[in-house]
């Protein structure tokens, strides 16, 4: 079958997301033990990334879990959004932009609640996609097989007809087993070369 669609996914391939070590500059301003944060946080980050809570409700949490008050949960959520962010992978989003023109586009992210609106502010991906799909709206994240059949049912088409490009091995293998073009992200030069050659196949 032709491809119809091709699906990309946000965090290290459409944004440029380094590891600025934001959690150990925490641990080691509240005295904290390494990787005491993400242990004492692992169920709010589950569930953040499920949409089960609220952005208050995150907040209050993590001022009872880190003992911290108001204003330094605002800090620390603000340097969460800035390693979340990172910077714009501005050569492949162009062309990620492009192929709009030539199949139906969407994009297709593991995220967390609040990610929606900022990545539109900044970013503006709803202007350059048909779809975005992100797991705290749907409840689902990869790599459940369900939420690329949910993928395939917002864009129309069968597993065969879609290209899907991922940073992450579990996802790109989960995709691959109902029958998804998917392709894993290394560098820009060889996941576009990898997507024009199914595109023309």
């Amino acid at each position: 079958m032709p491809i119809r669609a091709v699906v990309f996914d946000i965090g290290g391939v459409l944004e440029i997301t380094p590891n600025l070590s934001m959690i150990e500059k925490w641990e080691q301003q509240l005295g904290l033990n390494p990787g005491e944060i993400m242990i004492r946080c692992e169920t709010l980050w589950h569930d953040g990334s499920i949409g089960t809570i609220s952005e208050a409700d995150i907040h209050k949490a993590i001022s009872a879990l880190l003992s911290i008050d108001s204003a330094q949960v605002e800090a620390f959520m603000a340097d969460m959004w800035i390693e979340y962010l990172g910077e714009l992978n501005a050569e492949l989003t162009d062309y990620f932009r492009g192929l709009r023109s030539r199949c139906q586009t969407a994009i297709l992210s593991n995220s967390f609640v609040g990610a929606r609106e900022r990545e539109i502010e900044r970013y503006h991906f709803d202007e350059m996609t048909d779809h975005i799909i992100y797991s705290h709206e749907v409840g689902l994240s990869k790599p459940d097989r369900r939420i690329y059949e949910l993928t395939c049912e917002r864009l129309n088409v069968q597993p065969t007809e879609m290209i899907f490009v991922d940073n992450v091995e579990a996802n790109i293998s989960a995709a691959r087993e109902l029958g998804i073009h998917a392709i894993l992200f290394k560098d820009n030069a060889q996941a576009i070369a990898d997507i024009e050659a199914l595109l023309q196949g």
